[in-house]
């Protein structure tokens, strides 16, 4: 059966959809900070803030210098001046020191839980082949590789910065809370004749409140557009990706036209939503601007009637004004991280989505949902009553019963599209859609000489032709000299001297020439359990032939089971199976007539 989809209960009403969100950061967050890495994390994190309440301490600290610098200038009283000034380039000096390195243990922090999670999430969506059911499952996860790559990375610095700076500027409301206060004064409000203290307080409070309220108004689609925005974007790069990696099956077909109409309806995608991000961004700039810069001359308008009437000091004024600015910036917060507030919503929300696949993908693969795998008692690989089905379920695509003894040699032809290499998948354990149950010998799993599976077009990393050829055991897992011979085996002798040349191998080799490379993997790692998928199909008849005969010459002992279509092959087997399709179109595995 394949996976279902993970939908996440629908929230109901604001509140509830907050409290969702939460829990969804909550769940990303917590196994850091619980993990073997926590108190590393956690002294890590005690230290940036203390050096951000640092910086709040001493900016309150700033507000007094100033004040007396302004006071002094008024009086006229060099001395103090003079002093002040000291005082002045002491203190920024340290808020320097603390500034360096406030950013420096923070982006410490940051790669520290990245790799953490990066690690952890490679790890869940490696296990059990669940990159490769994940394309299988219904669960709406697109672009899995920018998830990890971007996503993660995204989350981990927004949730940093933007926790870091709600404390930061809750401390810092708190200590020119107080500062204003004092400075403010009282304000009688002539129509309800109520003499209100701290007016400077209220009307930084309003004034934010009512910035916070028009803000969220203005930007509330900027959470669904930014989600939307990484995702065509995703898609957009990984067609051009697409198109590097089959240059040459594109170039031979000449499908510069349609893949340049692809890549115009993909990145038509993007400046459609990029427009309504720039529309939207554009009304909220114009409102924060317009916010910012009021709050510029705001406070020293409200607090001009006491500096004129004596009651307030040229000092004590710019102090005020500065308290003022705090304050209000201080309430302001959510105004000024709105645009980040929206990454950071889009980005948990695509991580949470990533996650909840890749967990259903694996917990379906752990109850082995359909084929039953079970280990045989007899050293064999049996089909008992398999019938394997489309993800989607349905009527069987191929049925199967079979028991292949060790050192047998089992040839299986058929038509295309039969169901021949799906049988194989179902053995290798990669397609668990359908029944029945796959008996396999005991040590089958992947190479240390237990199976292999060669198909039809091989993988070839990225790098070195040695860890092409040794693929996927390690560069240097075999010596160089064994390397080399089992190329010149294969009819590879010009590259023998070119182990440690690294390049893109899968699109300087042709496919002849790679699948070469792959029948010498399995020379090097002779594996108990060889199974080919038209692993040679790219090749000649007399090279084909040279390479079965490599095969049975090399590995006598191994257990071939091969997929083909060219009538020599059957020379090199001694079993002969066949795919048919019956009255219902149905293949059904049998014995060759």
């Amino acid at each position: 059966m394949p996976a279902r989809a993970y939908h996440p209960p629908a929230p109901t009403g604001r509140l509830s959809a907050a409290r969702h969100f939460l829990s969804d950061v909550w769940r990303l967050t917590r196994p850091y900070w619980s993990s073997e890495e926590k108190w590393a994390a956690r002294g890590l994190l005690a230290a940036i803030v203390v050096l951000n309440l640092a910086a709040v301490f001493m900016e309150v600290w700033f507000t007094q210098i100033n004040a007396d610098i302004f006071n002094a200038l008024q009086e006229k009283d060099q001395s103090g001046f003079i002093h002040a000034l000291l005082v002045f380039g002491g203190l920024a000096l340290v808020f320097i020191a603390v500034a360096v390195y406030r950013l420096y243990l923070n982006q410490m922090l940051q790669i520290r839980w990245r790799r953490w999670l990066t690690e952890r999430y490679l790890g869940d969506w490696l296990e059990n082949q669940t990159y490769y059911r994940l394309q299988f499952a219904n669960t709406g996860t697109d672009n899995p590789d920018q998830r990890i790559a971007e996503d993660l990375r995204g989350f981990v610095q927004l949730t940093l910065s933007l926790s870091l700076g709600f404390l930061t500027n809750l401390v810092s409301l708190v200590s020119f809370l107080a500062i204003l206060w004092s400075l403010s004064g009282s304000v009688t409000i002539p129509w309800l004749d109520i003499d209100l203290p701290g007016y400077m307080v209220w009307v930084a409070l309003v004034y934010a409140v009512a910035g916070t309220w028009i803000t969220h108004k203005i930007g509330r689609p900027l959470a669904r557009l930014s989600f939307d925005q990484q995702r065509y974007e995703a898609d957009f790069r990984f067609a051009l990706v697409r198109l590097r990696e089959n240059a040459e099956s594109v170039a031979l077909q000449q499908g510069e036209t349609q893949e340049a109409r692809g890549f115009g309806d993909r990145f038509a995608r993007v400046v459609a939503n990029w427009w309504s991000l720039m529309r939207t961004q554009k009304r909220l700039v114009w409102f924060t601007s317009a916010y910012g810069q009021i709050a510029v001359i705001f406070p020293l308008l409200v607090a001009a009637p006491r500096y004129f009437s004596g009651a307030l000091p040229l000092g004590s004024l710019m102090q005020t004004s500065q308290a003022f600015g705090q304050v209000q910036g201080s309430l302001s917060w959510f105004i000024d991280a709105y645009v980040n507030l929206a990454d950071w919503h889009a980005t948990t929300s695509r991580l949470t989505g990533f996650h909840h696949a890749v967990q259903t993908v694996r917990a379906a693969g752990r109850d082995n949902a359909g084929v039953e795998r079970t280990a045989a008692m007899d050293g064999a690989l049996t089909l008992d009553g398999l019938a394997l089905t489309l993800p989607t379920g349905g009527t069987p695509l191929v049925r199967a019963d079979l028991t292949v003894q060790p050192g047998d040699t089992v040839l299986i032809t058929g038509p295309s599209g039969s169901g021949k290499s799906t049988i194989l998948r179902a053995i290798a354990g990669i397609w668990p859609f359908g029944h029945g149950r796959i008996a396999l010998p005991a040590g089958g799993g992947a190479t240390a000489n237990g199976s292999m599976v060669l198909p039809q077009k091989p993988y070839l990393p990225i790098g070195t032709l040695r860890a092409a050829v040794t693929y996927p055991a390690a560069a240097d897992a075999f010596e160089a000299e064994a390397v080399r011979e089992v190329l010149d085996a294969v009819g590879m002798a010009g590259f023998a001297d070119r182990l440690e040349e690294e390049d893109h191998w899968s699109q300087r080799l042709s496919g002849g020439e790679q699948q070469r490379i792959a029948i010498a993997r399995a020379l090097l790692h002779k594996p108990d359990w060889l199974y080919l998928d038209e692993a040679t199909s790219a090749c000649d008849p007399e090279t084909e032939e040279r390479l079965y005969g490599l095969l049975r010459a090399r590995l006598p002992g191994t257990t071939l089971v091969s997929i083909g279509h060219r009538p020599s092959l059957a020379a090199f087997h001694d079993r002969r199976l066949t795919v048919r399709r019956n009255g219902d179109g149905i293949g059904e595995l049998a014995a060759a007539g």
